[in-house]
């Protein structure tokens, strides 16, 4: 299978969708760069949530912060200011906002002493770029052109979101992950979270090895012109 599970139909529909709400942005003077920036700082937010444990609020900004990321792209569209600077900036900061996150989710586990979490927090990070790398990559060697590599491989940026965002909510309504000595390793909203991150880790694994044999049946091209501010760059 080499289709994302999330079609670029739906993709065309979701971004009509939010242009509504972000010509509202523009109106009230934010440009797309600084809604760039508005969304990163909710994924530090975040971060600092899940280093607290307080997963349920975590989850509730990573799966905002998502949606919020789709409005930088649409402005930019709609008001005709797409660039290839804006792309740059919304690629970059979406992959820094990513990691921080799990950085965050990391801390989170090191403080509940769950040191499976740690693992499979740092593993689900490493696969998660892994996947943005391959198409940023394909691109710059002229594989791949335009936005075609965001329709390979199962776990695009979006369904990682939507699986960190339900595992978050679920460790939080489990009665999260704070130590009980005679509880051992996996109690409560451990294993939830355990395996979200798992799920994300092998998904996004799976992704990448998709996106490469993608690449390796393709003619190489000229570069392709970079994509225009979007909040899918190299999901």
């Amino acid at each position: 299978m080499s289709g994302s599970i999330v079609s670029p139909e739906t993709r065309a529909r979701v971004r009509g969708l939010v242009v509504p709400i972000a010509l509202a942005f523009g109106k009230v003077g934010l440009t797309p760069n600084a809604l760039t920036l508005i969304g990163f700082g909710i994924a530090i937010i975040a971060a600092v949530a899940a280093a607290g444990q307080s997963w349920l609020l975590a989850g509730l900004l990573v799966v905002f912060g998502g949606v919020f990321d789709l409005f930088d792209g649409a402005l930019a569209r709609a008001t005709g200011k797409a660039s290839r600077l804006g792309a740059f900036m919304d690629s970059v900061f979406d992959r820094w906002g990513e990691a921080i996150i799990y950085i965050g989710i990391v801390a989170g586990c090191v403080a509940a002493d769950f040191d499976p979490g740690v693992i499979l927090a740092a593993a689900a990070m490493a696969s998660a770029f892994m996947v943005s790398y391959a198409r940023a990559k394909s691109e710059s060697e002229g594989f791949t052109p335009g936005k075609g590599m965001a329709n390979i491989g199962l776990a695009p940026r979006e369904v990682r979101i939507v699986i960190l965002t339900v595992g978050l909510i679920l460790t939080s309504i489990l009665g999260g992950t704070s130590s009980e000595p005679s509880a051992g390793e996996w109690f409560g909203g451990r294993p939830v979270l355990a395996f979200s991150l798992g799920l994300i880790a092998v998904l996004a694994t799976i992704t990448t090895i998709q996106r490469i044999l993608f690449v390796t049946r393709q003619p190489a091209v000229a570069p392709a012109v970079p994509a225009t501010p979007g909040g899918d760059q190299h999901p």
